[in-house]
């Protein structure tokens, strides 16, 4: 009745009579193929473009980035200078400083320490606020906790200051913090 023989045979002289007949539908085919191999030729180009821009974006910042906090190492160097400089001021005796030979030298150490200052200030390093403010994890490390009539959690004692690079930590503060009761 229905072989699958015949039916095969029926379906190709359908297939071969259609084409014979209509050469317009296999030219629409190829012309719908091409169309579609257009647009898609069309979105990977596109996708291509916007992917080069992302990495050109991307690089763009990150070389940006580099140039901004090239002078990290540098800068955490000349902190030590920095806190040498301090601890040599601190421990001058009064006599020191009241004698006029010393004074000069005294004065200076201070220069330089003031010159210091205004480099880091061009250069966007600037102090870290501690004392008498709430404890920043971000930009304070507590050493050590100290009974106080402060606020639990205040900082009531600097041990090393600490510095921001631009909106960066650089070091953070080591600081003394009051306890509760």
């Amino acid at each position: 009745m229905n072989n699958p023989e015949d039916l095969h045979d029926e379906a190709e002289s359908i297939r071969a009579g259609t084409a014979a007949d209509a050469p317009e539908l296999a030219e629409h085919d190829r012309y719908a193929t091409l169309e579609r191999e257009l647009e898609e030729a069309r979105s990977k180009a596109l996708y291509a473009a916007a992917e080069a821009q992302n990495v050109r974006r991307r690089l763009e910042a990150d070389k940006q980035q580099a140039s901004t906090y090239a002078v990290t190492g540098f800068a955490r160097d000349m902190l030590a200078v920095r806190d040498h400089l301090d601890r040599a001021l601190s421990h001058v005796p009064e006599a020191a400083r009241a004698d006029d030979s010393q004074k000069s030298f005294l004065n200076g150490i201070e220069a330089t320490l003031r010159e210091l200052d205004s480099i880091f200030a061009r250069n966007g390093i600037e102090r870290i606020a501690a004392k008498g403010l709430p404890l920043d994890p971000n930009k304070h490390q507590a050493m050590v906790e100290m009974p106080s009539d402060e606020a639990a959690g205040t900082v009531i004692e600097e041990m090393q200051a600490g510095y921001m690079l631009k909106d960066r930590l650089l070091r953070p503060a080591l600081v003394g913090v009051a306890r509760a009761g």
